[in-house]
């Protein structure tokens, strides 16, 4: 890869470029290096002398706790130029343990942090005089913490003894170990999505048997999923359907009030009417008049028309009166016939 060198490095004033890495000889500063205190670099230094602040690690899974701890680095002075050292995957795997990026990928992920200037490759463990005369380091930055490593209590000790050590502060909540935990704890979940998204078993190191079950499971949650979906449709569906009944009811009650009024103008019988709504319905009630005439009113006949005949006679055809057994039943009988006729006439 590329090295971006600069003949004489100064802080970072724009990130249209990753940081450079560091020479492998010496450093690049042309500036009278004289020893500094932390009330002189904390008053401000001038432009072309930087104070050379240093803070390494492993950063493996860049994450924002890494990020922050430099942001710290980078604003302890006024004038800074901050160098990253990153350690390599053989040192890293000898004293702290396996990593899941490689060396090469680390350090890009540092070239990539906008508050990083410059980027030391193969940082050593533990930093000697030597190194930092030969980088021209100020102090170096790190949290407070004792970190024991390669039979040390702490690999900070004679840094701090010398007066060259500033502390940073960590971010709770957020660490490579975390989130190595994370995948941990939920490695069925993301050997499922892998494998829905491409990746072979043997690529993600799952046995066969593993493998059938994660992938039963991720059709399961299909089919989960297509009900769920179903089920909110068919909710959609009903709540239109009762939306539009209640249009429809709505609608046909008015138009149910306003035939009964039409009809009962044209057709209705004289008297008043009154209307009285309950419970959404149309209730009516027809009053007749106080008095009723004794009988009905004789229509009038159109002059156009001319009088229908009268209907002939009815003719009562009453049963033939039997034989009286007596003269007495015999006079009944013609009193009833007289009285009969008298009321034809």
């Amino acid at each position: 890869m590329e090295e971006l060198e600069h003949s004489c490095p100064h802080p970072r004033t724009t990130l249209t470029e990753p940081a450079i890495f560091a020479r492998e000889a010496s450093c690049d500063c042309r500036a009278p290096h004289e020893k500094l205190t932390i009330t002189q670099a904390r008053r401000g230094t001038p432009v072309d002398r930087p104070v050379r602040v240093y803070a390494d690690g492993i950063f493996d899974l860049f994450h924002s706790g890494h990020a922050r701890a430099l942001m710290q680095a980078k604003n302890l002075f006024p004038n800074t130029y901050l160098i990253v050292g990153v350690c390599s995957d053989e040192l890293t795997h000898k004293y702290k343990g396996f990593t899941v990026m490689t060396e090469h990928e680390r350090y890009e992920a540092l070239r990539h942090c906008r508050y990083v200037d410059e980027v030391l490759r193969d940082a050593p463990w533990t930093l000697t005089p030597e190194f930092l005369e030969k980088h021209k380091i100020d102090f170096v930055a790190h949290d407070d913490i004792p970190y024991s490593s390669a039979g040390s209590e702490d690999v900070y000790k004679h840094i701090k003894e010398a007066g060259m050590f500033v502390p940073t502060q960590r971010t709770e909540g957020i660490s490579t170990s975390d989130i190595i935990t994370r995948i941990v704890r939920d490695y069925d979940v993301y050997a499922r999505r892998n494998l829905q998204r491409g990746y072979t078993a043997k690529e993600l190191n799952v046995s066969y048997i593993n493998e059938k079950k994660y992938r039963l499971q991720n059709q399961v949650d299909r089919m989960k999923e297509k009900v769920r979906t179903v089920e909110e449709k068919s909710k959609h569906f009903v709540y239109r359907v009762e939306e539009k009944s209640n249009d429809l009811i709505q609608k046909w009650e008015e138009k149910s009030r306003e035939f009964i009024g039409n009809f009962l103008e044209l057709f209705g019988p004289d008297g008043t009417w009154v209307f009285q709504e309950r419970s959404g319905r149309m209730l009516s009630y027809a009053l007749s008049p106080r008095e009723s005439p004794c009988s009905s009113p004789t229509r009038e006949l159109s002059p156009l028309r001319s009088p229908s005949p009268p209907p002939p006679p009815l003719r009562w055809h009453s049963a033939r009166p039997s034989p009286p057994t007596s003269p007495k039943g015999a006079s009944a009988s013609v009193s009833s016939m007289s009285e009969g006729d008298e009321d034809e006439k």
